[in-house]
């Protein structure tokens, strides 16, 4: 029944999501209103099929049927409720039904927000295109990745989860997350290949799109910090970005969607920069295609990444048929995708901003370039080629570096051109600031030059920031309003981002170059010295988990370990029973300045009582989490609506064109 139910629901979506396209475009191409409405009724039906396939996949997991292939895979009766839950999420099929769900529910908020100018072209389009991508997702689901396949024998137990993903609670809240991201993209994008149908290439749609943009830009940040606390958490390893070919492949939407965060300031602000606004639009939601495929299709090897399967080659079409089609508009709308405006000086914040897509178009480059290569080697001679940290590392360093300095100086730039005289005034206190957190650095011990010049040109840019948000506090304050008031809006939420890059920056460039880590064969009672930090193996003791009829489900072995004297951390060895996998769960003891990170590497052989315990001290990984926060919230403050401001004569032409 509930297999019966999630496949009628897959059906209903996907025909609702085509006939509800074909209808809207059907009314726009022929200036029929009666056909749009019809087209915009499909979206309850397609909203209504989508919840009911939900329902029935959780259903069929909350009530153990393993008649159901997937539910058999990836659920067994002994998986606690969080995970059982989440299991929707934890193999291919699921994932993809989550995928369709998030792009409804965008689909019905753009239809709510949109409904009073649901026969305006621009929308119409908008929506059809959406459909479209949703159209797509189900398909995939009923002819290559049905979640509902059913098993001619019904067994009494289930395989159960990867072990890995039933280990932490971030499982079951980093890819909600992450998918809000990647999927919100599409929003932009079909408002973007809107604006070329209908012709109305102006600032019009980016006006339209700026909120959504930010919201899938925020999750998107938000998943993709929530998935390396998730690495760090949960595999052992001491870190938390490896660069990853699925690490890279969430990395890269980012990129280009930062990139276009910041150029559509210069298009609303100077009508600049179309084209290439345009480019980065649908170059972000072409690399939310492409990490999917790379995360989908088995083609790489990863902890992140979903066995072999035979959606690749529907993603690989589905991604050729979205660079084709932007790349034809662009081409098509050539003559009026002419910028009004020039850049008068290359020192102006038009000219950093440019400077700084340039910047996160070389760094998206450099990743695509190390992820895909190897990929296209071992498509082409079936060689294996790995492209490791080092590369990444010493490409994106120097990248990185300069984007800081950009930080620092691009906001208190003006437009069109500044003076140096101006420029000398208002960035004399961030320098200063600078070179006294450098200072300081230096007599606390930090050492090396890439090092300390982070840590320099993030104190610059942390300083050129606050001294923004000062003046927008003093601003408000003359206004007779809340200084607090001052912290909203797109201008000062994005000075709130900034420190939260910073602060991620600096932690980054202090956690790569001042770790440590080491390993003790210990017995229990004896204590180890490393860094400073004395390290007591207190004892070992087991611990197992049974199932109501008693058999065995989990079984650990931990270590007690005192660090500096203070509490008990307990990193354990845990062996899933069901799925016949051991893998180590870390015991990470947190601090202002550094983490001490314990693993039980390897358990006492048979008759000993010893163990391999491994030390890592990682300096400033509490600090990365904070500068998560501080840019998700100041991206909160991005999107509220800031004071008012007249827009340029120019850009309002535009708009009312």
């Amino acid at each position: 029944m509930r297999a019966t139910l999630g496949g009628i629901g897959i059906v209903g979506a996907f025909a609702a999501s085509i006939l509800g396209a074909l209808s809207i475009v059907f009314g726009l191409v022929r200036n029929r209103r009666a056909a749009i409405d019809t087209g915009y009724r499909f979206i309850p039906v397609l909203a209504a099929s989508t919840l009911l396939s939900v329902v029935a996949m959780e259903w069929a997991l909350l009530s153990n049927d393993f008649s159901i292939k997937y539910v058999y895979e990836n659920h067994a009766r002994e998986t606690p409720l969080l995970y059982t839950i989440a299991g929707m999420w934890a193999a291919l099929e699921g994932s993809i039904l989550l995928w369709g769900l998030v792009l409804v529910v965008y689909i019905l908020l753009v239809h709510r927000h949109f409904r009073k100018r649901r026969h305006d072209p621009l929308v119409g389009w908008a929506t059809a295109v959406l459909l479209g991508i949703n159209a797509f997702f189900f398909l995939l689901m009923t002819v290559a990745a049905n979640p509902f396949v059913r098993l001619a024998v019904v067994p009494a137990n289930g395989k159960g989860p990867n072990p890995l993903l039933q280990n932490h609670p971030l499982m079951a809240i980093h890819p909600p997350i992450l998918y809000s991201g990647y999927v919100g993209m599409s929003v932009p994008f079909a408002f973007a290949i809107a604006a070329l149908i209908t012709g109305r290439v102006g600032e019009g749609w980016l006006l339209e799109t700026r909120r959504w943009t930010l919201a899938a830009w925020g999750c998107l940040t938000v998943g993709i910090g929530l998935g390396a606390w998730w690495s760090y958490e949960v595999l052992g390893w001491g870190g938390y970005w490896g660069w990853d070919a699925v690490e890279n492949a969430s990395l890269l939407p980012w990129l280009t969607a930062t990139a276009f965060i910041h150029s559509v300031l210069v298009q609303e602000r100077r009508a600049m920069l179309r084209v290439w606004n345009l480019s980065l639009v649908c170059a972000t939601f072409s690399l939310t295609i492409l990490a999917t495929f790379l995360t989908r299709s088995g083609v790489i090897s990863s902890v992140h990444a979903f066995s072999k399967s035979t959606v690749g080659p529907w993603f690989l079409t589905f991604f050729g048929v979205v660079i084709a089609l932007s790349l034809g508009l662009i081409a098509v709308r050539g003559d009026a995708l002419r910028s009004v405006g020039t850049i008068d000086a290359p020192v102006s914040r038009e000219g950093a901003f440019l400077a700084n897509n340039v910047l996160f178009g070389a760094f998206a480059f450099v990743v695509l370039l190390g992820t895909v290569f190897p990929l296209l080697v071992e498509a082409w001679n079936n060689d294996r080629l790995s492209v490791g940290a080092p590369y990444f590392d010493t490409m994106s360093r120097p990248l990185g570096l300069v984007m800081l300095f950009l930080m620092a100086v691009a906001p208190v730039l003006p437009w069109r051109k500044a003076s140096g005289e101006l420029l000398a005034t208002r960035l004399r206190w961030p320098m200063a600031f600078g070179v006294v957190v450098t200072v300081l650095c230096v007599a606390f011990g930090a050492r090396g030059i890439s090092t300390l010049l982070a840590f320099f040109l993030g104190a610059f840019a942390a300083g050129s920031a606050l001294r923004q948000l000062l003046f927008a506090m003093r601003g408000a304050r003359a206004r007779r309003q809340s200084p607090l008031r001052a912290l909203v809006g797109r201008a000062n939420g994005g000075m709130i981002v900034h420190l939260g890059v910073i602060i991620i920056a600096v932690a980054i460039a202090a956690s790569r170059s001042y770790a440590s880590n080491t390993q003790f064969v210990m017995k229990p009672g004896e204590t180890r010295v490393f860094k400073g930090h004395e390290v007591t193996l207190v004892k070992l003791r087991d611990d197992a988990t049974v199932s109501k009829n008693g058999d065995s489900v989990m079984t650990r072995r931990l270590a007690d370990v005192r660090v500096d004297g203070g509490r008990i951390d307990t990193p354990a060895l845990t062996r899933f029973d069901q799925q016949g996998a051991t893998i180590g769960t870390p015991s990470v003891h947190t601090g202002l300045v550094r983490d001490i990170y314990l693993t039980y590497i390897q358990a006492p052989r048979t008759g000993t009582e010893t163990a391999i315990i491994g030390v890592y001290i990682q300096p400033m990984i509490l600090w990365l989490w904070v500068g998560l926060l501080t840019m998700g919230g100041g991206t909160v403050l991005a999107m509220v609506p800031g004071r008012r401001r007249r827009p340029t004569e120019a850009v309002s032409a535009l708009v009312t064109a």
